[in-house]
């Protein structure tokens, strides 16, 4: 592992910046939003940005040019752009593990080469893609067939965290995109209620099976994929056919063939991709089966067109930096401990679950890189959902809670499927929410508001403070041109590498995930005990309650 001491870093509350900051979080803490915009009418121009395809606009975040200034000052003494050339150049910046972070590598549209460990991965990559280009046309073309000579039509993708939330994401955002040449379905869960329900659905005859699993021992993954199989076999009653209808995304080629996968039908993965950064890899066969690969290609090339900004824009203008440091910002500076992801784009239903999984497992650590406790909040509880459907569910803490929740607001200009006037509804909303988070309503507008509709003095003074909303909420607007694959690469990018500057800036290691694999090192045990009454763990007395009453009562 890399030494320690080889990093270089240094307390981050030591820094200038960070102790000027924390003044200026004291000041602004006093500020209103809307007291910002009044004296300002140049705000949005001077805090909003654009890359092609994506208006940000953050100028509805609680800084001034001072605090500004103070984040950028606090990116280069956090040196920013140093460890940004580390991560791209595949130095070894996941040091708990002492592995590259090369999720970048899987887009790198201009194929350059880059050598790391004395191997180009670049062309590793170009290979692997080029494979699976095949593989897809083969499948999407009728060409590929089942054991009975029929066509695939089904495809059901297994796997789990990363393995799963990635692709099923963006197959969600573009399925308005898609033909019917197949369909697609996700199992996850190790409830099997899920698997059940899916495999009821489909012919056994037309059905492929990806199995995502890098060390094809993954616990959930391999009980799903061992129920598929188990399920498939009732039909054909022949071992040999599992090779025609099972297809692997692994590393471990010994397990795939004990599970009946023929070798050339194991797509590869790397140890310096980790699971939720790799949807750009073989784990996003799933998106290329059901799109067909040239939309898989256009994902790849949003997300380089976001790699090339963030390695070439200055501070001030470099999108995933600035939403970093607004985190940052929100979070440890003053206080706030959520942050709400609100697309007002049905397509993006399912995003604020997978940003909650690509920032809260890779930022969710209380110890700096040399292992000390750091005395700030990192990672922000990350959730959400869609816009509308939020505003008839949890807005009104938004608005009148007293927790402040920070949110990021996410619409497109055209929408995938325009029908009559929806679209304009659905942006009038989004418009309307920023702009009432920001501004809220006061004593004045609320006496002048019930004044006008009849109310007496007394029912306004009864009413008046049940009807005041305090605004100076935070929020950032993103404005996509549309949702179509290029605008998905680039969505995700920029949000991966806004977790990668959090990390950074927080002296966290985003890349490792040891409490993910606690819970699945004490899951195997009890698993076990479950299962063979004269196995016997050390628990306490909860757990042991806990499993008894289980036990006792299953089968009865």
């Amino acid at each position: 592992m890399k030494k320690i001491e080889d990093i270089s870093m240094s307390n981050r509350t030591q820094l200038a910046s960070w102790q000027a900051l924390e003044q200026s979080a004291a000041k602004m803490k006093q500020t209103h939003l809307k007291t910002l915009f009044a004296q300002d009418d140049t705000r949005f121009s001077q805090f909003s940005t654009q890359v092609p395809g994506v208006l940000f606009d953050y100028s509805k975040q609680l800084i001034d040019n001072d605090v500004f200034a103070n984040l950028m000052s606090l990116a280069k003494e956090c040196d920013i752009a140093s460890w940004r050339d580390k991560m791209f150049s595949g130095e070894k910046i996941n040091i708990t593990e002492d592995r590259s972070v090369l999720h970048t590598a899987l887009r790198n549209r201009a194929h350059t080469p880059l050598i790391v460990d004395g191997k180009n991965v670049t062309q590793a990559v170009d290979n692997e893609l080029a494979k699976i280009k095949v593989f897809v046309e083969k499948v999407r073309s009728g060409k590929w067939l089942g054991y009975t000579g029929k066509a695939v039509k089904d495809v059901v993708s297994i796997g789990v965290g990363g393995s799963n939330l990635g692709p099923q994401m963006a197959t969600e955002a573009l399925k308005a995109l898609a033909d019917d040449t197949l369909n697609v379905h996700y199992v996850s869960n190790a409830d099997g209620v899920q698997i059940s329900s899916i495999l009821k659905a489909i012919d056994p005859e037309t059905t492929l099976f990806v199995i995502s699993s890098k060390t094809f021992t993954t616990s959930e993954t391999m009980t799903n994929a061992k129920t598929a199989v188990d399920w498939f076999l009732q039909t054909t009653k022949d071992e040999s056919t599992i090779a025609k209808h099972f297809v692997a995304v692994s590393t471990n080629l010994e397990k795939t063939a004990a599970f009946g996968i023929s070798d050339e039908n194991v797509f590869t993965m790397w140890d310096w991709v980790g699971g939720r950064f790799s949807l750009w890899s073989a784990i996003g066969l799933p998106i290329a089966l059901y799109l067909g690969y040239d939309a898989f290609e256009a994902i790849l090339e949003g997300a380089f067109e976001i790699d090339e900004h963030f390695k070439s824009a200055p501070f001030e203008q470099n999108i995933p930096l600035i939403m970093a440091l607004l985190s940052v910002w929100n979070t440890s500076f003053l206080g706030y401990t959520a942050q709400a992801i609100l697309p007002y784009d049905q397509a993006l239903h399912m995003l604020p679950a997978y940003l909650q999984q690509g920032e809260m497992e890779s930022n969710g650590k209380h110890v700096n890189f040399a292992g000390e406790t750091v005395p700030y909040t990192t990672v922000p509880i990350i959730w959400g959902m869609t816009g509308i459907n939020g505003q008839h569910a949890f807005y009104q803490c938004l608005h009148q809670g007293n927790v402040i929740v920070p949110a990021d607001f996410i619409a497109s200009v055209k929408p995938q499927v325009n029908v009559d006037k929806h679209h304009d509804i659905l942006l009038s909303n989004f418009f309307a929410q920023t702009e009432a988070m920001m501004s809220g309503v006061d004593a004045a507008q609320v006496t002048a508001d019930l004044t006008a509709k009849g109310k007496s003095q007394a029912e306004i003074d009864e009413l008046l403070n049940h009807k005041i909303h305090q605004g100076n909420r935070p929020t950032t607007s993103m404005l996509l041109d549309t949702v179509d694959a290029k605008t998905v690469g680039r969505l995700i990018a920029l949000y991966e590498h806004k977790i990668f500057c959090q990390g950074i800036i927080l002296e966290i290691c985003s890349f490792d995930q040891w409490g993910v694999e606690l819970g699945k090192g004490l899951a195997s045990k009890i698993e076990s005990e479950l299962t063979d009454d004269s196995v016997k763990h050390a628990h306490d007395s909860s757990t042991n309650g806990l499993m008894a009453y289980y036990k006792q009562n299953r089968t009865q």
